[in-house]
């Protein structure tokens, strides 16, 4: 990394001690290996240092939960980090070179000795590196953020926007410190099972622990994503697909990251599915979502477990029971009995139904759901539970993150640290979860998608991916929330990963 100080009346050049990654790297770019007065970590975990930071061994403690299932503290590190003052332009604290000069030289006008730093943002697997610019001025420590305040309050008097930046967080070298907790479940002495749950519907958001509690968990996470931006009675729909219980509940987004679950084996693969409505009168159309507000000319199903009332809008409705048959058709904005299903169709969608879904006809609805690695169907039995991932972190034993076919490839995602859930699948097929806690200056900073990855090879896992993270990372253990969520408390969530008797 490249950054100039802008000196009045001078150009000079000033080499800063800062590199975009971290997972391996220290200050200044070296690694130190450091076992002094470090202990062995606790029997199941690696026997190697810390793969993060300055590379020591952390602190650990252990305790079984079950029979085959291990749970983990782990804290590394140490804080050396503090803040600084980052301009910003559009919101954003990253720009291009030349907005960054502008910036910088508006800052120098007004009196303060801005820096103009160079980064790149790091390739993946299938979207790639870019370089980026930032300007930053002066260095406080912890117990100093208020003066850090004062500076941007004064930049704003003179129109220059800009925030307090923890360092921990912006992606470049740190020397930590993290709190990780890690669960690890070895099928082959488990006796229990893997399952995932939406809670009391669709709809609505709750939290794991209540989850938990309701399927007598011995432990469990948060999982996917979940649509903050539809309607506030409709979030806790998940962003991607959820199977539960062999039921699909939420639609894939095709080539997404899947977590399947069946009994107590686990794997990661990219998935698809489809969902097809066919009439009495042999016509057939798709239905494009399942339990989520529908889009433009678009059929979209809701299932009894969607639990609130359907949308309002100006679509129809057909009501099927379980055999098929259309025992109703009604305006939107009802609730979806108990073994019933709704067919909600706008525009064109609202059309086919008035056509091919009369009352007394049957409208078939087949669903199914592809494993795109393979090409062949998942079976929907009653044991199988899918949980829709947000970024491949492993594939085959190599870091291999897919952030734009996974829909997460900002800035922001890609190179800051956030909290994090992780879950893994190793070589014998242990299934490996892990809440790194964040946004704590001083006491824990999170990762970066590359230091999740190097985190779950680590650990063991083959294949990783990336769950739900920042205020959602949660675990619950014997029904108490071990970690401590960025938000302060534990947040309501979309789905959750439950490891049950």
């Amino acid at each position: 990394m490249r950054g100039r100080r802008l000196a009045i009346g001078a150009a000079t050049t000033l080499a800063v001690a800062l590199s975009p990654l971290s997972g391996s790297s220290a200050l200044a770019g070296t690694v130190q290996q450091t076992r002094a007065a470090a202990k062995a970590p606790t029997s199941g975990l690696p026997s190697s240092a810390f793969p993060l930071g300055t590379r020591v061994f952390p602190k650990t403690a252990f305790k079984n939960l079950a029979t085959g299932v291990d749970y983990f503290t782990m804290r590394a590190g140490s804080s050396k980090d503090g803040y600084v003052v980052s301009l910003t332009s559009g919101g954003l604290d990253y720009m291009a070179e030349v907005t960054a000069e502008t910036q910088a030289l508006a800052a120098q006008a007004a009196g303060f000795e801005p820096v103009v730093l160079r980064f790149t943002r790091p390739p993946m697997a299938d979207f790639p590196g870019a370089d980026f610019w930032g300007v930053r001025i002066g260095h406080w420590t912890l117990k100093q953020k208020a003066a850090a305040t004062k500076v941007v309050n004064k930049l704003k008097d003179q129109g220059i926007a800009s925030k307090v930046d923890f360092t921990g967080d912006d992606g470049f070298a740190t020397t930590g410190p993290w709190n990780v907790r890690v669960l690890m479940i070895d099928p082959a002495k488990f006796r229990g099972s893997f399952r995932s749950s939406l809670g009391t519907s669709v709809a609505k958001r709750e939290r794991v622990s209540a989850m938990a509690k309701a399927a007598h968990a011995i432990a469990g996470v948060n999982g996917g994503f979940f649509d903050i931006h539809t309607l506030s009675a409709y979030r806790g729909d998940p962003t991607g697909i959820s199977v539960v219980g062999g039921k699909i509940l939420s639609e894939a987004v095709a080539g997404r990251t899947g977590l399947v679950l069946k009994g107590r084996s686990a794997r990661i693969t990219e998935l698809s599915s489809a969902v097809t409505a066919t009439s009495s009168d042999g016509t057939r159309t798709r239905v494009g979502g399942l339990n989520r507000v529908p889009l433009a000319d678009e059929l979209v199903m809701y299932t009894e477990e969607f639990g609130e009332k359907t949308p309002v809008d100006e679509g129809v409705e057909v009501v099927l029971d379980a055999a098929g048959t259309v025992i109703a058709v009604r305006s939107p904005g009802a609730k979806v009995t108990k073994g019933t299903r709704v067919l909600h169709g706008v525009g064109a969608a609202a059309d086919w139904l008035w056509a091919h879904a009369w009352e007394g006809w049957k409208v078939d609805v087949t669903q199914s759901v592809t494993d795109l690695r393979t090409g062949k169907g998942v079976p929907l039995t009653p044991d199988t539970y899918i949980i829709g991932g947000q970024v491949r972190l492993l594939r085959g034993g190599q870091t291999w993150i897919t952030a734009k076919t996974d829909g997460m490839y900002g800035l922001d995602m890609i190179l800051r640290r956030h909290p994090r859930t992780l879950a893994g699948i190793s070589k014998t097929g242990k299934l490996i979860v892990a809440v790194v806690d964040g946004r704590r200056p001083g006491s824990t900073v999170g990762a970066s998608y590359l230091e999740a990855a190097r985190l779950m090879q680590w650990l063991g896992a083959r294949d990783a991916v990336n769950l739900d993270g920042g205020g959602s990372s949660a675990m619950v253990v014997r029904g108490k929330v071990v970690n401590k969520p960025s938000d302060g408390s534990e947040r309501g969530v979309g789905d959750s990963l439950l490891i049950t008797p």
